[in-house]
């Protein structure tokens, strides 16, 4: 009587586990429509799974906290409770960090069936990014923050996945125009949707300095108090610069923070007149190029505290100098000066990240140098291989490709066109291996740069950002092998109705498939 008991009971849980939910199946014929592009994907005819309300989360110790971040993700929209917990039944989503080391820190395994999904990594990014892909699979209402109608339902698939590059990142300006802490998680909440692990942060410039220094008060209470369009400006306390770094590394992003030397830095010579050759500050905004002085102690007194205390705040191991159009700086003093530079940031612990222009000066082989070169240019070409020499990587930014500023075409209203247009196509089809010839061994990886000049609100920001953005990341995650422009088009024009529910500001370009 026990046994048979026993029976039913399983009977009813199996029941209730995989009763048939009133809709139609996904397409198991259909194209996996996510981005970016996996290694590797095999669909399982026949096979689905529905998430339902008696659904957990299986994550055993190591993967807490990524099954707290997927149940946070589908809890608004889902209405269900998603217990993330250590033991499991069939119908669970399991997070095993048990997967093979042949998958790497970042790698995955993502098995969907009728019994269930298992994400299985051999570190916990992996299991973030595997998490990512079965966002993706799932329908784009699960990204709506109220409860929505389901099915929930996922099509039976097989996954396997590793990145291309370990370094792919995005570049958000925030000296030229200033955006709060909000507003930059949103940006790592987006970037690292698509597999991207570094945020580099453009700090300060001509036109506004955004992180408090001790010691140094007038650098953001002056120097950050207006901005490229003359509007108030602002800055972030060092506990907001601490949230940003802490709220990165909750999504596997490593914040790599700018200072930029030594032109570029009207900012702070209007906040302390000793930092200029002369002794006198310049008014804040002052036009035209500048440098610091480089024949002054004070100025490399003044660095070794902004370097030193952003040493202390960022975990990551670099730390960006900046270097670009330092074009009144005599070539000797840049030499001397980013000789110096180095000194410091090395004497913090750190390494140093900089434009490809600080090849021109004695780096040694631990730097990292941001090519933001046009196809063809000569002279920075033959600055990345001086770096490729030195035995320096080269993160690929080339400006006519990554540059998220760049005008979409001659009809797009806000932007900026010197390096040429930046269609959504343009910015998809290129190789880093090959973008500068003979130095492919030397990439580390893609960055997405965005500069705010003419950029003063958030929307602006998302519709430059997005649609190109996330081909810049399959780039630098897919294998080239993978990469097709007409099958990409198809599948980025799947992301739109993700970002609609989400509320991003996306321009509608009219070469995706939307």
């Amino acid at each position: 009587m026990t046994r048979k008991l026993l029976c039913l009971t399983l009977s009813c849980l199996a029941a209730l586990l995989f009763a048939p939910v009133a809709s139609a199946a996904p397409d198991s014929a259909a194209p996996v429509r996510v981005a970016p592009e996996p290694s590797s994907v095999v669909t399982l005819p026949g096979q689905t799974f529905t998430l339902r309300p008696t659904t957990r989360i299986v994550a055993p110790a190591g993967a807490a906290e990524t099954g707290q971040y997927l149940a946070g993700l589908l809890r608004p929209s889902t209405g269900f409770r998603l217990p993330v917990t250590s033991f499991g039944l069939p119908g669970d989503i399991r997070l095993d960090l048990g997967g093979p080391s042949s998958l790497g820190d970042e790698g995955y395994r993502l098995t969907v069936t009728a019994l269930g999904v298992e994400i299985a990594a051999h570190a916990s990014a992996g299991l973030y990014y595997g998490v990512q892909t079965l966002r993706q699979l799932l329908p784009a209402k699960v990204e709506a923050r109220t409860v929505q109608s389901g099915p929930w339902t996922v099509r039976g698939v097989t996954v396997q996945d590793t990145p291309r590059y370990a370094w792919r990142g995005a570049m958000l300006d925030v000296a030229r125009h200033f955006f709060p802490v909000a507003q930059v998680e949103q940006y790592v909440d987006l970037i690292s949707m698509y597999k991207m692990n570094t945020l580099h942060l453009h700090l300060s410039d001509n036109d506004g300095w955004r992180i408090d220094i001790n010691g140094w008060p007038r650098l953001a209470r002056y120097g950050g108090s207006t901005d490229a369009s003359r509007g108030p400006g602002g800055f972030y306390t060092q506990d907001d610069y601490r949230e940003i770094v802490r709220y990165a590394a909750s999504r596997h992003v490593t914040i790599i923070p700018e200072i930029d030397t030594p032109g570029h830095v009207t900012a702070a010579l209007a906040s302390y007149a000793q930092l200029n050759c002369d002794g006198v500050a310049p008014p804040l905004l002052n036009p035209g190029w500048s440098s610091l002085c480089v024949p002054l102690e004070v100025t490399y007194q003044w660095l070794d505290d902004v370097i030193g205390q952003l040493a202390e705040l960022t975990p990551g191991d670099y730390i960006d100098i900046g270097g670009d159009e330092a074009l009144t700086t005599s070539a000797a003093d840049y030499r001397y000066f980013v000789d110096r530079v180095q000194g410091i940031v090395a004497a913090h612990g750190k390494k140093l990240m900089g434009w490809h222009q600080v090849e021109a000066a004695d780096l040694t082989g631990s730097a990292v140098a941001d090519y933001w070169g046009t196809a063809g240019s000569t002279d920075d070409e033959a600055l990345a291989k001086v770096a490729q020499g030195r035995g320096n990587r080269l993160v690929l930014a080339p400006a006519d490709k990554t540059y998220l500023d760049m005008k979409y075409d001659a009809q797009t209203p806000i932007g900026q066109d010197w390096a040429g247009y930046n269609g959504v196509q343009d910015s998809y089809d290129w190789d880093p291996a090959t973008f500068v010839p003979g130095v492919a061994g030397d990439v580390a990886g893609v960055e997405a740069p965005l500069w705010t000049d003419v950029f003063p609100t958030w929307d602006d920001v998302q519709y430059m950002a997005f649609p190109r953005l996330p081909g810049i990341a399959e780039i630098g995650w897919s294998a080239r092998s993978t990469h097709s422009w007409e099958g990409y088009r198809v599948r980025l024009g799947a992301q739109g109705e993700r970002w609609d529910v989400m509320g991003v500001k996306y321009f509608r370009s009219p070469e995706v498939a939307w």
